[in-house]
Order: structure tokens, then C-alpha cells, then sequence
């Protein structure tokens, strides 16, 4: 009987940054584990998100990792954590974060349904274009930077994640 109980109570979970990511954690709890994500965990704080994305949502995030920050102009992270930019930090990681729990599935029939394209509005406001190249999904933002889902369905207890190798810029970043 202990058993069948036990083999229930075993979570899905993917591995991400080194660590496991389980389906009952919040995005937040998963994320501080994940070697990938420090600098993501570090700008979610800074912006004061972290509430935000504890809450039952559900979200769906495109996570951005340590190496996708790195691409970005040196000396760009630490201005966007200094207390003044909190706004401009507030929109670039509420540019990540849609609405609702979008899968793999969900993603790849939008796609479908747009003939090679989804638009997807994000939780700042700003657009999203998913695409296919081969069996990849990419993200594109509103200045044509694409990042690459390099992991997908990450589940979580308040949505999904989506691990990408490039940061998406809302339009009003340039």
C-alpha cells in the first residue's frame, strides 16, 4: 500500500541550472535553485516581483538565463538593478511573463494557427512573436532580437516556464 502512495506523490520535475524544478513550487521557489537563473532571481528581486510571481497567476515566463544576460551590453544588468531604473527593470521582466499557462502544445497551436506565427501579448503590454525553426520554438521581441526555448514546460504550482538563451527588450527599450 506505501508503495502506490509514494509512487503518487513522485513529481514530474525537470532538471534546470543543476536542479530539479517541481510542478508544486511556485516559479519563484524553483528559480532561486536553478544555477542558470541567478541573474533573473537577482533583477526579480531587485524589481520587487517576487510577490507577483509567488501569486497563484497562472504565468506563463520565458526565463532568460545567466548566459542570456551576458550577451547583453556590459555594465547593462548592473544599471538595470540600481534602485532608479526599477521601472525600466519592472518592464523588461514583465516583458518575459504572459498571462496564463501556455505549454509547449498550447504554443505550437498558435503557431499553427497563424500560419508560422503567434502573437502573444505579455504582461507589460508589449508583443511576443513565437515561431518554428525545425523543431525549435523561438521567441522574437519587438526590435527582432530571437531567443531560442531551449527547455520547455517547466510546471510549476502557479504556471510554466520556458528556459531561453537571449533576452527579449520591449520596443521602448532602443
Amino acid at each position: 500500500m506505501m508503495k502506490k502512495q509514494e509512487k503518487m506523490m513522485k513529481q514530474e520535475t525537470k532538471m534546470v541550472g543543476g536542479a530539479e524544478m517541481y510542478p508544486t513550487k511556485n516559479i519563484v521557489e524553483n528559480a532561486v535553485n536553478s544555477k542558470d537563473h541567478t541573474t533573473l532571481v537577482a533583477a526579480v528581486k531587485a524589481a520587487d516581483l517576487v510577490d507577483v510571481l509567488s501569486s497563484e497567476g497562472p504565468f506563463t515566463v520565458f526565463a532568460p538565463t545567466n548566459a542570456a544576460f551576458d550577451k547583453l551590453p556590459k555594465g547593462t544588468v548592473e544599471a538595470l538593478v540600481m534602485p532608479e531604473n526599477k521601472e525600466k527593470l519592472q518592464a523588461i521582466l514583465t516583458y518575459h511573463v504572459v498571462a496564463g499557462k501556455w505549454n509547449a502544445v498550447d504554443i505550437a497551436k498558435l503557431i499553427k494557427n497563424g500560419n508560422g506565427k503567434a502573437v502573444i501579448k505579455t504582461v507589460a503590454g508589449g508583443i511576443l512573436t513565437a515561431w518554428n525553426k525545425g523543431k525549435d520554438v523561438y521567441v522574437t521581441d519587438e526590435n527582432g532580437n530571437s531567443a531560442k526555448v531551449t527547455i520547455a514546460d517547466v510546471n510549476q504550482s502557479n504556471g510554466v516556464i520556458h528556459v531561453i538563451d537571449t533576452v527579449l527588450l520591449p520596443g521602448m527599450a532602443k
